[in-house]
């Protein structure tokens, strides 16, 4: 009970100093945008650019940076999860375009995973209360109900469909007891069929031909989700009918 008890401290010593970072952070950004104005500039820049959800005004900003293009868009994509949650497949495109369809896949799966974790570790420290301010309290609640029903196969569903916010699912991970290692996994493993499609799109076709397959994949994403959710169905109801040894003995993802 006192080992328990001193790893019940432990975690809460750790998620107070995680805290008190995050908050000096935060600190420091509103600082920094008042009083230094290129730092006000250039992140006014960068939310007008996510507002627009124009790729082509993504590839000029990526491409104006040459050499540092690629760091470029990876802090964007990492940005865009943790405080501008807009459909990613956007950056996608426009990493393809620029590096070519399998850099750019391996340049967005792999930024798209470092946005989740951050997003994940986020809401694993500053609590419920804080991810609601940072989100909205109806979006986690929509999400937390996906959890309940689904649990780790949640993830791989809401992967499944761009217009589904993969920075609110990975936030309400966090506020799971889900480890960051399941959670990382599943991620990975859901975002990176869509991340090679999306590539390989984004590297052959520009403006409305773009958005046209953009529809398209769309329509594609959502008769997968009909049938991942069947197969969860029929799962659930057959261990249902397996009566009351079935239920004692089913894993829970949670």
């Amino acid at each position: 009970m006192s080992r328990k008890n001193d790893t019940n401290e432990s975690k809460n010593k750790h998620r107070r100093i995680g805290r008190i970072i995050l908050l000096i952070l935060l600190i420091l950004s509103v600082i920094a945008f008042y009083t230094i104005p290129s730092f006000r500039q250039k992140l006014t820049q960068i939310l007008m650019l996510f507002r627009s959800a124009s790729v082509e005004s993504i590839i000029g900003f990526i491409r104006s940076y040459g050499p540092y293009a690629a760091a470029i868009s990876f802090g964007l994509m990492v940005f865009q999860s943790v405080a501008a949650p807009l459909p990613a497949f956007l950056i996608t495109f426009a990493n393809a375009a620029i590096f070519g369809w399998w850099q750019g896949a391996i340049l967005s799966w792999s930024s798209a995973m470092a946005g989740a974790a951050l997003c994940f570790i986020i809401a694993r420290i500053a609590g419920r209360d804080a991810v609601e301010r940072l989100t909205s309290v109806s979006a986690i609640n929509s999400v937390d109900k996906y959890f309940e029903r689904y649990g780790r196969n949640t993830i791989l569903i809401c992967r499944l469909l761009p217009f589904v916010s993969f920075d609110f699912v990975s936030y309400a991970a966090g506020l799971t007891s889900m480890g960051i290692v399941p959670f990382l996994i599943a991620t990975g493993i859901g975002q990176l069929p869509a991340t090679l499609v999306y590539s390989y799109v984004g590297g052959m076709l520009t403006g409305g031909t773009r958005l046209f397959v953009t529809g398209l994949l769309i329509l594609f994403a959502l008769s997968g989700f009909v049938v991942l959710i069947k197969r969860i169905y029929n799962e659930k109801h057959d261990q249902a009918e397996g009566g009351p040894e079935n239920e004692e003995n089913d894993e829970h993802l949670l």
